[in-house]
């Protein structure tokens, strides 16, 4: 089935408009939507694809636009739908679009210069390179270039993996056990979830494998004191709550009353009753350090420059800055240092980012680590095989897509002496 001629000049106003990089590109996307209520589900999702394509190829495809003739940004556009649903799937465009069309996307990449291939901006291009060399730059690059798959948690509390297989089943939705987390499914495709039973009930979560994986290495259990320092709009807070039981306290903090309104509903439909949503000013309010030296498990999800989810959020690449990521490095110590005086002796505290970066990383819990000597780091190939999850990692959890089927996580686990 055809798209409609009319997709080219609605894939080109949603182009400019992101690449614009006001703001992120779900954002805009959702903004343009509204903005044309005349196109229809089908079409939205073309024009959706076709962005993201655009934005996970943005420096081959500009760089294959600079052939051929007529607007720069229609070629854009092209190139994008092209990749998101062929090209014979485009109505409306002339036999000389359609033959350059043909022509450069058969072109070899592997004949293209290493940064142009890599399509990463060439500062973290270089950042990259200088750590783990060309080949496996270029791997990594490869994984995350690609779209994520759908994956899924199951509350525990409400239902168990096998049985939410078996219901996404009848919709009919394949789904299959993720490799690592117990609790997680991996959609086949992207279904709409909202309208499910499953869903509307608080069942089944949307949630990376990778993200699932952390919930355990924090190892939250019944009856604890737990804070999830930096919850957004809860998602591993509820991974967390399930865990415990549904018992213990569960403190959710964060600094965003936005994130924090989007929380709620989500924990009313998990039907958690363990989680106390509290919003902060800063790492140093009050309402911290009434809990110093209190609680059982600290998960600092810390803000980040977003680069280990470019398979959901391409746009990140173009967005981000080496300005952008020293500014996090100095928000990112500041607040380790900041929940860490929550743990109490014999706690954990557990550093994790969606970054692939060291500076965000290793070097961050190095840094705390020297100036707090009353934490000790927990290797975290211990707590994996404590909680029998088949990884192989050494000091620190670090997924990537193209080893793990995962975004780019990071964790630290340290214990308080």
């Amino acid at each position: 089935m055809r798209l409609p001629p009319s997709i080219v000049e609605y894939t080109e106003r949603a182009l400019r408009e992101i690449l614009l990089f006001a703001g992120p590109a779900d954002s805009t996307l959702s903004r343009f939507f509204r903005d044309n209520p005349k196109l229809g589900s089908r079409e939205r999702g073309a024009v959706a694809e076709a962005v993201y394509g655009f934005l996970r190829n943005k420096a081959v495809f500009s760089h294959f636009a600079e052939s051929g003739f007529g607007p720069a940004m229609r070629r854009l556009a092209l190139l994008g739908l092209a990749d998101a649903a062929g090209i014979d799937a485009i109505a409306g465009i002339t036999p000389e679009e359609t033959e350059w069309l043909q022509r450069v996307t058969s072109f070899d990449r592997a004949t293209l210069p290493a940064l142009l291939r890599s399509d990463l901006p060439k500062w973290l291009y270089d950042r990259l390179v200088a750590r783990h060399g060309e080949a496996e730059t270029l791997t990594l690059a490869a994984g995350l270039n690609q779209p994520a798959p759908l994956d899924l948690r199951v509350n525990t509390i409400k239902t168990s993996r096998e049985s939410a297989i078996a219901a996404l089943a009848e919709a009919p939705i394949l789904g299959e056990p993720t490799p690592f987390s117990p609790w997680g499914i991996r959609l086949a495709r992207k279904p709409a979830l909202q309208n499910l039973p499953l869903f509307k009930d608080g069942s089944i979560e949307v949630q990376d494998e990778g993200s699932q994986i952390l919930s355990l290495v924090v190892g939250a259990k019944r009856g604890e004191m737990v804070v999830d320092f930096c919850a957004g709009a809860g998602g591993k807070t509820l991974a967390l709550g399930a865990a415990m039981r549904n018992t213990g306290r569960l403190y959710a903090f964060d600094v965003s009353e936005k994130r924090m309104a989007k929380m709620k509903p989500r924990v009313a439909r998990s039907g958690l009753s363990n989680v106390h949503p509290v919003q902060i000013a800063h790492e140093n309010d009050a309402k911290v350090k009434r809990l110093a030296g209190k609680i059982d498990r600290v998960l600092v999800d810390a803000p980040c420059s977003g680069l280990g989810t470019l398979r959901r959020n391409p746009d990140v690449k173009w967005r981000q800055t080496e300005a952008g990521i020293l500014e996090m490095n100095a928000l990112q110590s500041a607040i380790l240092a900041g929940a860490a005086r929550l743990v109490k002796t014999g706690g954990r505290l557990v550093y994790a980012t969606c970054s692939i970066l060291e500076e965000e990383n290793e070097e961050i819990v190095q840094g705390f680590l020297a100036v707090h000597p009353e934490f000790i780091l927990v290797p975290m190939k211990d707590i994996l095989a404590e909680n029998k999850i088949p990884l192989e990692m050494g000091d620190y959890l670090k997924m990537l897509p193209h080893v793990h089927q995962t975004d780019g996580f990071f964790a630290a686990a340290l214990q308080r002496q």
